[in-house]
């Protein structure tokens, strides 16, 4: 779509416009890259809301079904509730833009993207972020951008920009990078065991890659940029923070020293109301606001955290730096689950339960911008109140427990067996138990676990740890001293610069994210970072491995078995008979599922929770693709009666004629005087003439009665 201004990105298929669409929002632009275009738009609310106390930030991407010229399903054909790649599109989006807007700043921000048109080649999710960004810089909203943003793929060795769909059927990298012109902002994505040099390598690359699009950024902010309004910041006042200050500190610094997370909580909420009370005391009840004494003890305990972690190198529970908490594990710990674990890193502790299933549980996606249209690993996390000790909505799934969920399963995917090695569609719930820090790493290291007590032939163990930053900076803004945390508590991620989360195996990285509320990481920080994490997740999967050091050997009693039979694909339709008619025949008397695969290959799958279904399965499969063989004998149904003798099926669909002369070792007068329709007969196949199959009675009982002479001197004996 072309519009007033077009800045097109130097050396990469994606070109930047505005100056034509919704003319009323504070910044709007649309990106195409191929025929994959979106329009963004930024806007901010003129005044605050009563009572507001945090900073109001929604980034809401949506798609379409218009774009990739399709009716929604459903009764209504209209577009519903966000989907899970809606969700992580929009979450993807917000984090680099948050930590870019002004301190004090809290005014409501919405960005609102869409999703117009989709060539199913180009993945919007890179395009959504860059306009982001672009409608941001150039609106009237104070911002420090903007940023760029690109996909890394790696193909045979060698880095990508932005691969497309095909491409990275072949990457071994899926990384999402985000910077500003000089440092990192953001990163998330998935690897096959990527190496933490090589990483560290595919960032320094995402960074020199995303400079044309911030500068086409800055050639359309020179173009049509609007001059930034003043907003009234909100700061605590001087004379809050000073009371608080001279009246809490001391009680507050006693109180962090608490062993218990509860305990550093109650105390701190028992202070909050005591200074409180002095202070209305003092300067009267209408001259306080809660919310400026609440920002005050914010302010006083990140100071503290800070100061203490950058002055004597101990933490709040008294572990050094590189310390990681204390990590227990167990399996097996449910009864009919198909594999369980419980993890435990001090105080953060999730239940994992793992689940296997058939291809019918596989899980379909709309793919309407290309990519894959099922999924057979499924990963849920929960989150629900009682984790922090508090009392929430329950029962509603958030943005952040599908972006854990999300991070924990592709941390975890590269580890499974390949499908046709293992046909299982495999469902992995981490409940949280309890949260003080980086439970969706907890959940790669439980989920690991659950999925090896479940008997899954994992390629190897796979944990994953998250790693603070506590930065001081000297008068020009530059970070003079910094300490990296391993294991980070919750406050040391709420009152930290950053959380870095990798999991992988001894072997490389499979899962990262990177999230930060300073402006910017630099390089060296960022590789310090990296090799203090690969330290710390050693040790987990140590600790893993003594617990558990491979994966059972065998599936638990409640979990489906699998066969594989392979058939000729031209008895497909005989297996699946008219309408269904044979295989749900089987499903019924057997209580096994039969899957047939769609490649027309002739695999055939087929899943049962007890060796007697299986039994059952299997022989009727084998009926159904059999053929009659000369010299076998079969118990059959007569299903045709004729003056010259009877046609018997002795498997499913095959049949053959017993001439009146085979139906018995006597002349037989009437063929109805030995058989009737849908009577069973044991016959024996004595011959095939031209395609068609003889058979014989009268065989049949002769083999019988030899084999009754032989065993009867054997029983004499």
């Amino acid at each position: 779509m072309k519009q007033k201004y077009n800045v097109k990105v130097e050396g990469l298929d994606i070109e930047f416009a505005t100056g034509t669409l919704a003319g009323l929002a504070s910044g709007a632009v649309t990106i195409r890259s191929g025929e994959t275009e979106l329009f963004v738009s930024a806007t901010a609310a003129s005044a605050l809301r009563p009572g507001q106390d945090f900073f109001p930030l929604t980034v809401d991407y949506r798609e379409k079904f218009s774009a990739g010229g399709k009716f929604p399903g459903g009764y209504f054909k209209r577009e519903g509730k966000p989907s899970e790649k809606e969700i992580l599109t929009s979450r993807l989006c917000d984090r680099p833009l948050r930590p870019l807007f002004p301190k004090g700043f809290m005014n409501e921000v919405q960005v609102i993207g869409l999703l117009l048109s989709t060539d199913t080649t180009h993945e919007p999710d890179v395009l959504m972020v860059n306009a982001a960004s672009a409608a941001t810089l150039i609106s009237d909203i104070p911002w420090n951008g903007p940023v760029g943003c690109v996909r890394v793929g790696q193909i045979d060795g060698e880095f990508v920009t932005n691969p497309t769909h095909d491409e990275m059927l072949d990457s071994d990298l899926d990384l999402i990078y985000v910077g500003n012109e000089t440092e990192m902002m953001m990163i998330e994505g998935s690897a096959e065991f990527i190496s933490d040099e090589r990483f560290y390598e595919a960032l320094q690359y995402g960074q020199e890659a995303i400079q044309p699009i911030i500068a086409a950024q800055r050639e359309l902010a020179k173009l049509a940029g609007k001059e930034k309004k003043e907003f009234p910041l909100v700061l605590t006042p001087e004379a809050i923070t000073e009371f608080c200050e001279e009246f809490a500190a001391a009680k507050v610094k006693d109180a962090l020293a608490f062993d218990s997370y509860t305990e550093r909580k109650l105390a701190v909420e028992a202070i909050t109301k005591e200074t409180t009370a002095a202070l209305e005391e003092k300067l009267g009840a209408e001259n306080v606001d809660g919310n400026d004494v609440a920002r005050a003890f914010d302010e006083i305990q990140e100071k503290l955290y800070r100061q203490n972690i950058l002055e004597t190198g101990r933490r709040v529970d008294g572990r050094g730096a590189n310390d990681l908490r204390a990590i227990s594990c167990d399996t097996g710990v449910l009864p009919r689950v198909h594999g369980s674990a419980v993890f435990n890193r001090g105080e953060t502790q999730a239940l994992v339960i793992s689940t296997l299933g058939t291809s019918r549980d596989v899980q379909d996606i709309d793919g309407l911008t290309g990519g894959a249209k099922s999924k057979s690993f499924i990963l849920h996390y929960n989150f629900p109140p009682f984790s922090t000790g508090e009392a929430g909505r329950f029962g509603f799934t958030g943005r952040r427990e599908i972006g854990h969920g999300a991070l924990a399963e592709r941390s975890l995917l590269p580890i499974l067996p390949p499908e046709d090695e293992f046909p299982y569609a495999i469902r992995v719930v981490s409940e949280v138990m309890s949260s003080n820090g980086s439970t969706s790493m907890a959940s790669i290291c439980g989920g690991c676990l659950s999925l090896m007590d479940a008997g899954v032939p994992i390629t190897a163990p796979c944990a994953g740890i998250s790693v603070g930053l506590v930065t001081e900076r000297d008068d020009s803004g530059k970070i003079s001293k910094h300490v990296i945390l391993t294991d980070i508590l919750g406050a040391e991620d709420h009152f930290g610069d950053m959380d870095f989360k990798i999991a992988g195996t001894k072997d490389g990285i499979t899962g990262f994210q990177l999230d930060l509320k300073i402006q910017g990481l630099p390089f060296d920080i960022t590789l310090e970072a990296i090799k203090q994490n690969a330290a710390a997740r050693l040790k987990i999967l140590a600790i893993m491995g003594e617990h558990l050091p491979e994966s059972r050997s065998d599936l638990r009693e409640h979990a489906p078995r699998i066969h594989t039979i392979k058939i000729d694909p031209e008895k497909i339709g005989a297996l699946i008979g008219p309408g269904g008619k044979n295989i749900r025949r089987i499903t019924e008397v057997s209580g096994a599922q039969i899957d047939i695969d769609e490649d027309n290959s002739g695999r055939v799958l087929i899943f049962a929770t007890d060796k007697t279904s299986m039994d059952r399965a299997i022989q009727e499969v084998e009926a159904c693709t059999a053929e009659i063989e000369v010299g076998k004998t079969y118990r059959g149904i007569v299903r045709g009666i004729k003056e010259f003798g009877a046609f018997v099926e002795c498997l499913p669909g095959k049949e053959g004629l017993v001439h009146i002369s085979e139906l018995a070792d006597f002349r037989v007068k009437k063929t109805e005087d030995i058989c009737k329709l849908g009577d069973e007969m044991v016959v024996k196949c004595i011959g095939m003439e031209k395609g068609k199959v003889r058979l014989s009675r009268k065989a049949a009982l002769e083999d019988a009665k030899e084999a009754t002479e032989e065993e009867a001197p054997a029983n004499a004996e």
